[in-house]
């Protein structure tokens, strides 16, 4: 089993698919011989735009609500930067908030 990594990415609902799309097409939701494995959570995502921010909803100075999906993937550590690379890319907020958790190679057969 490779070094594996979990990189979480917050996405406005309407971008979801496209995101999972470039994850899957990076390399990234690789579990055994299934591809473009992902897990999903529905949740609202606040913040409030600075003066110098261009956001891609909602207006500088006011708290947005915007209707978010967590998506969760695995990948292996080589491709975790071209995978955030692909997701940078395909997103549509200016700051894009994504988490990478190392994972734990717990081998019981041993």
């Amino acid at each position: 089993m490779n070094d594996l990594v979990k990189i979480v990415v917050y996405v406005p609902e309407n971008n979801a698919d496209s995101i999972r799309q470039a994850i899957g097409d990076a390399g990234a939701g690789v579990v055994g011989d299934y591809t473009f494995c992902s897990y999903s959570i529905k949740g609202i995502g606040r913040y409030i735009p600075g003066q110098n921010a261009n956001p891609y909803i909602g207006s500088s100075g006011k708290l947005e609500s915007v209707d978010e999906e967590r998506i969760e993937v695995q990948c292996e550590k080589s491709k975790a930067k071209k995978v955030i690379e692909a997701i940078k890319a395909a997103h549509p907020y200016e700051e894009v908030v994504i988490d990478v958790y190392q994972l734990l190679n717990l081998d019981y057969d041993q």
